[in-house]
């Protein structure tokens, strides 16, 4: 399974008011009738001393370290006393290569050329609701308490991600619905803030002649924003063929600013099952971490990230990240980051990417990999 294939979502840091506005659908121009083009483009240089091949070090360029590149266009109209209607395309590529990259549907089969939202909705004083592929509400919720804000590398992230690929490897799955629980297709979600708190509910048609809820998903996350961050979120899929719950995940998290710094931790708990209603992993991943805003152009974290599987206790990586971001200007960014990552002996395979902060997975079991990456990350 490469990092061609599952790289992944919003990594954000000091930029998360784009993400915000891709969710709700609403940007800063929104008072008057608009079209925006918009992207991201990220590329660096990644060495690391082990693989999970051999023992010798590999040296290459790496797309979307900090961020995911991606290009896309928005657009808001005003209708009138307070309503608009807006609508998202965001496509996904690949920096290195320069192509558009590749599914985590559950099919596992194609190209999609606007991966991350292709959606259309209408948003007032009453909430936001969103028609179409877009993104998770389960996932947004955790952006501001995941210890690297979900960072598209070296974060959970990919455990987030990986935790909901096992389940669509035979021939049951949530049917057209979910892209690694990050995006979502044939979904209706509705978003709103009420005074600090911000709650988002999606429902994906499962699009079976069963019964309705065969293949569907359901999400929902909350965040409340006040003198401390909170977050909560659950997320559940079910089987197309029998209609069992074969995924679950939770999380929880919360963040307290301190000065120049701000503390950060946060549980996600991913379960899975096959059709037959037998667990096959249980994985929980605890993070931790500190932000330190040094100086005015400069923001340093390290964190800690603990995840084993209960189903298999060898499948067990622990990791430290130093990383920092140096923001030339507020569309360009400078970004260093180092990972130590510790895995077990069975951290191996596919069942070894669920306790991966790793994008490829490529650390090496049973060994302790050392990763640096040293990138730039431009937006317009």
């Amino acid at each position: 399974m490469s990092k061609k294939t599952f790289h992944l979502a919003s990594a954000i840091s000091p930029r998360l008011a784009v993400l915000a506005m891709l969710a709700t659908g609403v940007g800063a121009a929104s008072a008057e009738s608009s079209v925006q083009v918009f992207g991201i483009i990220d590329a660096g240089i990644l060495t690391q001393n082990k693989t999970n091949t051999n023992s010798k070090n590999l040296t290459r360029l790496e797309t979307s370290g900090l961020r995911q590149s991606v290009w896309g266009f928005k657009g808001t109209e005003d209708l009138g006393g307070g309503l608009k209607a807006f609508f998202n395309l965001e496509s996904h590529f690949d920096t290195d290569n320069g192509k558009i990259h590749g599914t985590g549907d559950s099919n596992q089969t194609g190209t999609i050329l606007f991966r991350r939202q292709a959606n259309v909705g209408l948003s007032n004083e009453w909430g936001t609701v969103i028609l179409g592929r877009q993104y998770g509400p389960a996932l947004l919720a955790h952006i501001g308490t995941e210890p690297r804000a979900f960072k598209e590398q070296f974060s959970n992230l990919y455990a987030w991600a990986y935790n909901q690929l096992d389940a669509f490897a035979g021939t049951g799955a949530s049917g057209n619905t979910n892209d690694v629980g990050i995006f979502m297709s044939n979904a209706v979600q509705y978003r709103n803030t009420f005074g600090p708190v911000t709650i988002g509910v999606l429902y994906a048609f499962g699009e079976q002649s069963k019964k309705i809820s065969h293949g569907n998903t359901f999400a929902v996350g909350a965040t409340y924003n006040g003198p401390v961050t909170l977050s909560a979120s659950f997320q559940q899929m079910k089987d197309k063929v029998t209609g069992e719950d074969i995924i679950k995940q939770y999380g929880l998290g919360g963040a307290v600013p301190y000065g120049d710094f701000t503390f950060k931790v946060n549980y996600m708990r991913g379960e899975n099952s096959g059709s037959n209603g037998i667990d096959t992993s249980k994985v929980n991943g605890i993070s931790g971490g500190v932000d330190w805003k040094w100086s005015p152009s400069n923001n340093a974290t390290l964190a800690y990230y603990d995840n084993k599987d209960e189903k298999n206790h060898s499948n067990h990586t622990k990791n430290i990240v130093v990383s920092n971001d140096l923001f030339l200007s507020k569309r360009t960014t400078l970004y260093t980051q180092v990972a130590f990552v510790d895995a077990s002996d069975g951290a191996t395979g596919v069942a070894g990417l669920k306790t991966s902060i790793v994008a490829d997975g490529s650390f090496k079991p049973g060994a302790k990999t050392t990763f640096l990456n040293v990138g730039i990350n431009h937006t317009f």
